[in-house]
């Protein structure tokens, strides 16, 4: 919305004002959208906080989790809402806004933050820590993703074919309907991977900087019409404004992060981790990088197979490999402290990080 005021209009007024072609510049305006969505944060989360509090809007706590867990109940929750708003109203002030791609993205975290509202206004009804049934959920983002996925294949003109990591030269094409279900696989799942990630204070948001920022610069060599095809991306223009959507995701994680931090004030409910998990995995279709996602969000993938491995193990052994899954629980039951756990797999994430950039140059 800026651009087109600041840039395409304003500009071309006066001479004086040519100044303003910064704003054709997408890392300037990556750079803003960071910082609108930060201050966005900052500034609004007091306010949502007491609003919360006002409404008895308060996290139930599972009786079977830890015990140190059972002294948050009652503090306020959908604090997600803070992240969604901070991102869709960044992302429409510096994006230019004529592409399917932005469209969609900013879909992806109202879609499925929309769920997590309906998982989360129904706990706060209920007065427990389960909201919609597991088929429920899955039923309802597997739906989203059909949806968005078929906007891109038919209307977006998205190309299906894959990309495969370390194997520039082969990019097989896939039959829409598989690339379809791919996509419901990859987007659903991640949404689900950052809200099984959502159980300590400040963990699963300070992953989520560190994601959105490794997607941030994935984003923006990916549309860079030198860089995208010398270092062997499927280069594609249109995927240049997503680098303003992950930098305002990065930025609104930050100024959640402030009121999220151990102690928290505010949790972000399902609302946030479903929408920022549908976001980032929508990110990773568009930019095709699918299967690098595994690495850019090694942290969300460690925490999914541990609840995978558990289940399964005891399924099929009667045995449990964790003391509670997902693995974030089972190091608190060994005697780790919350924000020792919090910063130690805030490294991990940020190895995975760098590890997933330094792909870039080994295609």
């Amino acid at each position: 919305m800026l651009y087109y005021l600041l840039y395409e209009y304003l500009r071309n007024v006066h001479e004086s004002l040519s100044w303003l072609r910064v704003f054709e510049f997408v890392t300037f305006r990556t750079a803003y959208a960071s910082i609108t969505a930060l201050l966005i944060s900052l500034s609004l989360g007091g306010r949502m906080i007491k609003l919360l509090q006002q409404f008895q809007i308060g996290q139930q706590i599972r009786a079977e989790g830890p015990a140190s867990h059972m002294s948050k109940r009652g503090t306020p929750t959908m604090g997600g809402i803070l992240i969604v708003v901070s991102v869709v109203v960044s992302t429409l002030l510096w994006a230019k806004l004529n592409d399917w791609y932005v469209w969609i993205a900013t879909l992806s975290i109202l879609l499925y933050g929309g769920v997590g509202f309906l998982d989360d206004y129904s706990k706060i009804v209920k007065s427990q820590s389960l909201g919609l049934t597991g088929r429920q959920k899955l039923a309802l983002q597997f739906a989203i993703a059909v949806v968005l996925g078929l906007i891109l294949i038919f209307v977006a003109d998205y190309k299906t074919t894959l990309s495969i990591p370390f194997i520039k030269t082969f990019t097989p094409k896939l039959w829409w309907p598989i690339y379809l279900a791919f996509i419901m696989l990859v987007v659903g799942g991640f949404s689900n991977a950052v809200n099984l990630t959502d159980g300590l204070d400040g963990l699963a948001i300070s992953i989520t900087f560190v994601t959105a920022t490794a997607l941030t610069a994935f984003t923006y060599v990916t549309g860079h019409p030198q860089l995208g095809p010398y270092l062997g991306l499927v280069y594609e223009g249109r995927v240049w404004e997503l680098t303003i959507f992950c930098g305002a995701l990065a930025g609104a994680s930050l100024g959640f992060l402030w009121f999220n931090a151990p102690p928290a004030q505010v949790f972000m409910g399902d609302v946030g981790s479903l929408g920022i998990g549908g976001a980032i995995g929508m990110v990773a279709v568009l930019i095709k990088q699918e299967f690098l996602l595994v690495m850019i969000g090694g942290v969300f993938i460690m925490e999914t197979l541990s609840v995978m491995m558990q289940v399964t193990s005891f399924k099929l052994l009667h045995k449990r490999i964790f003391k509670m899954s997902p693995i974030h629980h089972h190091f608190e039951l060994l005697g780790w402290k919350e924000s020792k756990i919090v910063f130690r797999f805030l490294i991990l994430a940020i190895l995975f990080a760098l590890l997933s950039l330094s792909t870039l140059k080994l295609r």
